[in-house]
């Protein structure tokens, strides 16, 4: 039946009439969309022949429709009929009639859209390929046929066939080859990675066509070439840049050749990154699809002019880009020649050539060493309309925007010679270049805080001439001159522009602009009052007002407060909701710079009190304005309350219920809480009378909420009231907020039980408060937290709340030491539902028992002390629990108090040392060791005597000794000379120890001394790192590790000279020196990166060489009856990666990701699980911060990662095994999610290939989709 019906329809498809013609092709097409059509043998012939006949119908609608058939139709038939249609549309291009070529091409373009399958692809381009080729190549065939429309209007017969001549020899043949050209671009960008084996032969046809002197040939020869590009070998790519570029040296070459030459430039450069941009916004915004593809088929004659649609898009992945790095040391002085020599009539080739070298900087930034340039000076010299130089302005300004984004180690010498031409360009006349200029120096400011972000004192003490932070500072004046003048202009645009730039700067500078205030405040006041001023351009305003409020001195403002205040407060009454908001977080600014401190000596704030109350209390009272605008109202008046309430005594009555009944509404009510706790830290004691009792019951049922920013909000403002107003409050509302508190302390929220702790201190602490409240706190908190207190989560802030909380607890009524102490004790005992305490726990125990002792005065210490060290002289193993308790306990007690009027207690506590437990030796050295914190002149050297005389206890001992070491530094205690000689003594000697851990605790104890005397310790420690033993140079260096902490301390300056003695051991022949050297690499990386940045250049070489697989460190183990394969350099390889890892955190401007993703993380993607895991997490970074250097060689990391996902553990793998390989899949998938989030990623067919097998499994879909959606 189907058969049938499609006769009748073939049928009336070549009738004479048009109509029924159409009308039958539209039935064909309907069909052949249907998802259950077939066609037998028979039928695929005649369909194919009779589209194909359709192409040529005279009727225009028909042979479009036919065009569409065509889509559907290649999907539905045979291999071998779309290969026959193929050659029979080849053939209508290159030798049928003119008329008829268009829709040929067409038709061609519409099969290499819908081919997918990569056999009938590969099939196509056998026929295909050569056809194009030979349309390029061939010489002028003589079989052509004269358009209709073509008329000549010669009167002479001979001049009219010579004319008609030259047109067939020129303006057909010029036809044919744009046709191919354009069909052949499709088929390259679609399957250029199927085509190797005629890449050679293609790339030479397109070379030659580079000179031909018809420009439109020339043009799409360019973008051929681009899509060409990204599947090119790197010989082919190689010697398609060095035919251009002899080309652009070639001497005489006519203007548009080299302008032809500098496309192909940016073509093999930037090509990949329009394709990714062209597919991004197919898929958003389909509208747009018009305008992007004449965008990309014109994109030659701008080459970045397309990249200005998405500015944001420009750190795309361009796959060419970083393959092309290595040609760039040719290109780019050619370029940078065209710039400077360019005729000045020739201002396009200028424009050219700095857009070139623009992409240049964003897409190579690591590859080449890069000149500065900026515009000439004949930028100045305006002349008449014509002027073109105010492109090569912009493209000057966007170049240098590039070279300071992505080269941020030159801002020095940016600063010297490119500042004084920008700060200088201010002035431009063109307003699109000025904003460029505006933005190419907000780009620098952004870069300099970057840079400079936790830069050490020392560097700018040492190098204050070339520390950007102070060459940015000496700019400051002309800067301000040359804004000022902007701020005077009349164009709204420039006037946005200097305010962006005046903010960036507040924002990298903080206090720059104190002498310059006066001169500012004239452009503010225009922009506020000026009728004709857009609300952008008052919002911009407004913010560098807020900013500059907040980052000088109050006094700085104090001249200026009325010309300043006036239109503030105009501007809070605005009908735009923005600029209202902007306004009033200005107000709260002026508040504080009005009124700093109480006394506010020096300067009369009364004037100002009413008119800011006023602006603010007509927006607090107002209902129908924005959320934003009410939220910024209540913070402001929450300011103003708190610093001018004792002028405001009349008005309180009238504000404070309003701030009342913005917290019964649930938009305002966290913003109205907040308020509230301003006021109540004010140390001008607010007269809260009238709404404090509506406050307080507010507040605690707040407490009930389920919003966890409500309740945390809520414990802190009644914390400040209650401090405040405690008297004014009374005992039966502390009773109820109790009560309230209970259900908010446990360990699924530390941070809520901390703050509810405070709370419950603060209200026992009230010495007005009724003995019922520490009573209530008993019955109803305290359960809570001994519950809490056996938390392994417990730690910070919660656990500090928790001891002031026993503390509290000792002073309040009703509550017994005795009782409490007990409860303590009885919490580290192991129940048999839960089984043992967590070690995390018996600490904190201990620590909250140290703090009950001691608040509760020296007769209970006393008491204590010798309770537990009875449990300690008990010689049942039995209570092992309560001995490692009474320990811990000991050492806490004894952090905090002397102990030595307790005769041998150290002696008892060493006596543990023999314990057959573990955790009991531990727990007696730490003990020890915090016992002697508490006495040093008396237990350190009984410490240091033990370590000589009790070999077998060495280890312990040196823990011990390592608590009082650490302790001390981080108390910022020193010892006593003689001490320090001693203990370093003792440490050099154990340096060259064979245990590891003896040699771990002797590293830390010689970095945390390092901390307290650095310039004792960092001399002796370079010397040690030229010691003939190895186990000494590694000691040392992560002795170095352990003294770099986060925090600025005095060794950094001091070692900072030295740091090369210790890194260097990085290339030690020992491999525990070499993984010492990592590890402490890795340190300096995290904590204090500007440390090392210098030296990255000569460790990151040395650092990659750490990565590889060393054959000499694996060794074989005879077992008997197996032998198991030892690899000595996995903990290394492992520690290398993990440094890398960081280094892209800290020091990713002095990483090169392309020359260490190939061979070294590939290498590591294919190695141990160890390995492996480390490598996905540093691929998972650079697909995320360099993913064009990951894009350029992603062919290259699917093998391992495919490997990775597709292994099967042994049938007999036990569950460990299993789950360490569910990881390994998970944590590769993981990195595959990154990779596929690159724009330009399916350029690469292997990775496709990857993420349909992916796709096709359901095990692995269902992981990498839930990886996804993390």
């Amino acid at each position: 039946m189907a058969n049938l019906q499609m006769t009748g329809i073939l049928e009336k498809m070549t009738g004479k009439d048009k109509d029924y013609r159409y009308m039958a092709t539209s039935d064909l097409l309907n069909e052949l969309n249907k998802e259950d059509f077939k066609a037998d043998a028979d039928l695929e012939i005649k369909l194919s022949n009779i589209v194909l006949q359709q192409l040529d119908d005279v009727a225009g609608d028909v042979s479009g429709l036919a065009v569409k058939c065509l889509a559907p139709l290649v999907k539905k038939v045979s291999e071998t009929r779309v290969v026959e249609m193929t050659n029979k549309l080849c053939e209508k291009l290159l030798h049928g009639k003119d008329q008829h070529r268009d829709i040929a091409s067409i038709a061609l373009k519409t099969i290499v859209s819908e081919v997918t399958a990569i056999s009938l692809s590969q099939s196509i381009l056998v026929t295909l390929s050569p056809q194009l080729i030979k349309g390029i190549t061939s010489p002028v065939s003589s079989k052509y046929h004269v358009s209709r429309s073509c008329r000549f209007e010669v009167s002479s017969p001979p001049l009219n066939n010579f004319f008609l001549h030259s047109f067939l020899s020129q303006g057909l043949n010029t036809d044919i080859k744009c046709e191919c050209l354009d069909i052949l671009c499709d088929v390259l960008h679609k399957f250029g990675n199927l085509m190797a084996n005629d890449h050679e032969v293609l790339l030479n046809a397109l070379l030659s066509q580079l000179n031909s002197n018809q420009a439109t040939i020339r043009k799409k020869t360019v973008s051929c070439i681009a899509s060409l590009a990204p599947s090119l070998s790197d010989d082919l790519l190689c010697k398609a840049t060095v035919e251009v570029v002899r080309k652009l040296r070639s001497k005489g070459a006519k203007t548009e050749m080299i302008r032809t030459n500098i496309q192909m430039i940016g073509a093999l450069s930037a090509f990949t990154f329009l394709c990714s941009l062209l597919k991004k916004i197919l898929i958003t915004e389909e509208k747009k699809l018009s305008f992007v593809l004449m965008r990309v088929n014109n994109w030659h004659y701008n080459v970045i002019g397309s990249l200005d649609v998405a500015k944001g898009e420009m750190f795309l992945c361009r796959a060419v880009g970083y393959r092309f790095g290595p040609h760039l040391g040719d290109t780019v002085p050619v370029l940078i020649n065209y710039c400077t020599s360019a005729s000045e009539n020739d201002e396009e080739l200028r424009e050219y050539s700095l857009q070139l070298i623009s992409i240049c900087f964003l897409n190579l930034l690591f590859i080449f060493p890069i000149p500065l340039f900026f515009c000439s000076e004949s930028a100045n010299e305006y002349t008449d309309d014509e002027d073109a130089s105010w492109k090569v302005r912009r493209a000057a300004a966007k170049c240098l925007a590039a070279l300071i984004v992505s080269r941020p180690e030159v801002l020095a010498k940016l600063y010297e010679e490119a500042c004084p031409k920008l700060i200088d360009r201010f002035k431009e006349r063109e307003e699109n270049v000025k904003m460029d200029v505006f933005n190419t120096f907000i780009e620098l400011l952004r870069q300099t805080g970057n840079v400079t972000k936790g830069q050490i004192d020392m560097g700018e003490s040492r190098q204050v001439s070339v520390f950007p932070r102070w060459l940015l500072k000496q700019e400051v004046p002309k800067i301000v001159k040359s804004i000022n003048r902007q701020l005077r202009e009349k164009s709204i645009k420039t006037k946005v522009g200097a305010f962006s730039v005046l903010k960036e700067l507040v924002v990298v500078l903080p206090d720059c602009l104190a002498e310059h205030i006066g001169s500012l405040i004239p452009g503010i006041e225009k922009a506020l009052n000026d009728k004709s001023s857009t609300s952008n351009l008052k919002i911009e305003a407004l913010i560098f007002t807020r900013l500059v409020l907040a980052s000088h001195s109050p006094s700085v403002f104090h001249l200026y407060i009325k010309a300043l205040s006036s239109p503030v407060l105009s501007a809070v009454g605005e009908r735009y909701y923005k600029v209202t908001a902007e306004a009033l977080r200005v107000c709260g600014e002026l508040v504080r710079v009005v009124r700093p401190n109480i006394q506010s000596f020096g300067f009369d704030f009364q004037p100002c009190v009413h008119p800011i109350y006023n602006a603010i209390m007509s927006r607090l009272t107002n209902q129908d304005q924005d959320q934003e605008v009410k939220e910024c109202a209540i913070s402001c008046m929450g300011l103003v309350i708190s610093t001018f309430g004792d002028n405001l005594k009349v008005e309180l009555p009238v504000c404070l219920p309003v701030l009342v009944d913005r917290m019964g509404n649930e938009i305002t009510r966290l913003t109205a809480v907040k308020a509230f706790a301003v006021i109540a830290a004010s140390p001008l004691l607010i007269d809260l009378s009238c709404v404090l009792e509506n406050v307080i019951a507010e507040l605690t049922a707040f407490l009930r909420k389920a919003n966890r920013a409500l309740r945390q909000a809520t414990l802190g403002t009644l914390n400040s009231l209650i401090v405040a107003y405690g008297d004014q409050i009374g005992s039966s509302a502390y009773e109820i907020i109790i009560v309230e508190l209970s259900t908010l302390i446990s360990d699924s929220d530390l941070h809520m039980a901390a703050l509810a702790l405070e709370l419950c201190c603060t209200l026992m602490a009230d010495r007005k408060s009724s003995p019922n409240v520490g009573l209530a706190v008993r019955n109803k908190v305290l359960s809570q937290a001994l519950t809490l207190i056996k938390s392994p989560l417990l730690q910070g802030q919660a656990l500090l709340a928790l001891r002031n909380f026993f503390a509290a607890l000792v002073y309040s009524a009703n509550t017994s030491f005795d009782s409490l102490l007990d409860s303590l004790l009885s919490s580290a005992k192991p129940s048999p539902q839960s089984g043992g305490v967590a070690k995390q726990a018996l600490h904190s125990i201990a620590q909250c028992v140290a703090v009950l002792c001691l608040a509760a005065g020296d007769k209970k210490c006393s008491s204590t002390v010798d309770m537990l060290t009875d449990i300690l002289e008990d010689d049942s193993s039995a209570n092992s629990a309560k001995q490692h308790v009474a320990l811990l306990c000991l050492g806490e007690i004894g952090r905090r108090k002397d102990l030595s009027m307790h005769a041998n207690i150290e002696a008892t506590i060493i006596e543990s040392f023999q314990s057959p437990f573990e955790e009991i030796k531990s727990a007696a050295s730490y003990a020890l060791g915090n016992i002697a914190v508490g006495n040093l002149s008396k237990y350190l050297p009984f410490i240091l005597d033990q370590i000589d005389n009790q070999q077998k206890k060495q280890y312990l001992l040196l823990h011990s000794l390592k608590e009082v070491i650490v302790r001390q530094s981080v108390d910022k205690a020193e010892f006593q000379d003689s001490s320090v000689e001693k203990i370093l003594k003792l440490l050099f000697n154990y340096c060259e120890s064979d245990e590891e851990g003896v040699r771990n605790v002797v590293a830390e104890c010689l970095g945390k001394i390092a901390l307290i005397e650095p310039a004792k310790l960092v001399p002796a420690l370079k010397v040690r790192t030229t010691s003939p033993a190895a186990f000494t140079r590694a000691t040392v260096v992560i002795a170095v590790k352990y003294s770099i902490v986060e925090r600025p301390e005095k060794i950094d300056e001091i070692i900072y000279p030295e740091i090369s003695s210790f890194l260097m051991l990085i290339k030690d022949h020992d491999r525990h020196v070499r993984r010492a050297a990592v590890l402490a690499l890795s340190t300096f990386a995290h904590n204090k990166p500007n440390l090392i940045k210098g030296l990255l250049p000569e460790l990151l070489p040395l650092l990659y060489d750490q990565t590889i697989v060393k054959q000499e460190l694996i060794r074989t183990v005879d077992l008997g009856p197996f032998k198991h394969i030892v690899d000595d350099g996995l903990e290394l390889r492992k520690a290398a990666f993990e440094c890398v890892d960081t280094l892209l955190d800290g020091c990713l401007d002095q990483v090169n990701p392309s020359s260490f993703i190939v061979p070294y993380l590939k290498s590591g993607l294919d190695d141990h699980y160890d390995v492996k895991m480390p490598c996905h997490l540093i691929l998972t970074k650079l697909a995320d911060k360099c993913p064009s250097a990951v894009l350029a060689v992603l062919d290259s990391l699917v093998e391992p990662l495919q490997k990775t996902i597709n292994f099967k553990p042994k049938l007999d793998a036990v569950k460990q095994e299993v789950d360490r390989n569910e990881d390994m899949i998970r944590s590769a998938l993981r990195a595959i999610t990154s990779l596929n989030r690159i724009s330009g990623g399916d350029c690469s067919l292997k990775f496709k290939n990857l993420m349909s097998e992916i796709s096709k499994s359901p095990t692995l879909w269902d992981k990498f989709y839930s990886i996804r959606n993390e």
